[in-house]
């Protein structure tokens, strides 16, 4: 549609998740339209992303040195494990501000329809971890959706022969919805987490 080079930024931008050929154009005619955009500080990330950024060698979230910041943390409760399938999961939870163990970083999901199982994950680490019997705790915070919770299952099942209290993160009705929207399974495991109040 537009003439060389802007065509194939947009095009670039598009081939990201998440932005649409719409977005990827807004986002190449702000750049362009943009005096003050630094255009040479956006490719001098994109660039040192690749090379600076890896995997923390303990619980695999994303990280610039060894060891990510939340492990490297003295302050954080080892006895604590929170499993989680993704670095963005994460991010999620600490903005919560609510958990102060550690974590471990899956890379994924159980999925047999995406040829994902169980030796394609981290679990081997996870069991390593668990060995030393510093752990007291691991908290499944997998995703609520069929590949989360084929995840979940099998780790819970994975880990009732060791020592080690196994929880998962209550779902249910969320903050500000409706019950008439509720999907049955939503309803359902809201009744099932239900507390006394």
């Amino acid at each position: 549609m537009y003439d060389g080079i802007v065509q194939e930024l947009i095009d670039e931008f598009g081939r990201l998740p998440g932005i649409g050929p719409k977005s990827a154009q807004r986002i190449t005619f702000h750049i362009l339209q943009t005096p003050t955009f630094d255009v040479a500080r956006l490719a001098e990330l994109l660039s040192d992303i690749r090379t600076r950024v890896r995997f923390c060698e303990v619980c695999g979230n994303v990280a610039e040195q060894d060891r990510c910041a939340i492990c490297r943390d003295p302050r954080r409760n080892p006895a604590l494990i929170c499993v989680v399938e993704d670095a963005k999961d994460v991010a999620a939870i600490e903005r919560t501000r609510e958990f102060r163990g550690l974590y471990h970083v899956l890379g994924g999901a159980i999925s047999p329809i995406a040829g994902v199982g169980p030796d394609d994950l981290r679990i081997a680490q996870l069991m390593t971890r668990l060995a030393d019997g510093t752990v007291q705790e691991v908290i499944l915070a997998t995703n609520p959706n069929l590949e989360g919770e084929a995840t979940a299952s099998y780790l819970s099942r994975l880990l009732t022969t060791m020592q080690i209290t196994v929880s998962r993160l209550a779902s249910g009705l969320p903050v500000g919805g409706d019950l008439e929207y509720a999907d049955e399974v939503t309803l359902g495991r809201a009744f099932e987490g239900r507390r006394v109040l």
